[in-house]
């Protein structure tokens, strides 16, 4: 049976990939989404609550996680399936705090905009900076795993579009296949679009200013949520 892409997003507590659990879930599987609430088994931070805007009032009644129905149901759909998210990394960590075993085909959108971004003209890759910086038009909920998932699914075929018109005669599943290995490695990333060095080559930095790549470095690594900047600090203080 043919894979299918499985669009998920995830809501937390905050943002450490190893403390944090999971207070929202949203996937897309065909034309079915489903979404719900979760009680973690952390109180959810006041940074993540005025993100999400999900309260701990909110979720006080609900079932956790990996108790519920929705995590077994999902648990069953990623092992046969593609898991398509934006910044795959974190959602996939939240999923494997709360025990949950994912799919082994991973497709990041985020990764797959910064490969495809090969002059980085774009100044940010978060997923709502991306839909409005490709003029995607999609109706949605703010702040919500569900409207995140509408938006993810509306950016991935727009990445597939670009990928389809830069290789007119790979197939769908060449294309899907290849979004899975540029997803499963980090991407050299060429300019700063943060900082005192904002759009400037990172390889003119290393060169002028050593100290301040490698106190980022030091960040990156203590923080360990951007194997991209990772890898390419890495690459260019060798």
């Amino acid at each position: 049976m043919k894979k299918q892409l499985i669009f998920l997003d995830t809501e937390t507590t905050g943002s450490d990939l190893e403390k944090d659990r999971l207070c929202q879930v949203a996937y897309k599987k065909g034309k079915k989404m489903n979404v719900q609430n979760f009680k973690p088994t952390i109180p959810i931070s006041v940074k993540a609550m005025s993100v999400t805007h999900i309260t701990n009032e909110m979720v006080e009644k609900e079932k956790t996680f990996k108790d519920s129905k929705f995590a077994k149901d999902l648990e069953k759909v990623l092992q046969n399936n593609i898991l398509v998210a934006h910044n795959a990394k974190f959602d996939i960590a939240m999923l494997q705090n709360e025990k949950l075993r994912t799919s082994d085909s991973i497709i990041c959108t985020l990764r797959l905009a910064r490969y495809l971004d090969s002059e980085q003209e774009i100044p940010e890759y978060n997923l709502q900076f991306l839909r409005y910086y490709y003029e995607i038009k999609v109706e949605v909920a703010p702040h919500s795993a569900e409207g995140d998932v509408i938006v993810l699914e509306a950016l991935f075929n727009h990445l597939m579009k670009d990928a389809q018109e830069k290789a007119p005669k790979a197939s769908e599943e060449e294309i899907i296949a290849r979004m899975i290995d540029i997803s499963n490695n980090p991407v050299l990333i060429k300019k700063f679009t943060f900082g005192k060095y904002n759009g400037e080559k990172v390889e003119d930095v290393v060169n002028k200013d050593r100290q301040y790549l490698a106190w980022l470095k030091r960040t990156k690594d203590e923080e360990g949520t951007d194997e991209d900047w990772i890898y390419t600090l890495n690459h260019y203080m060798k």
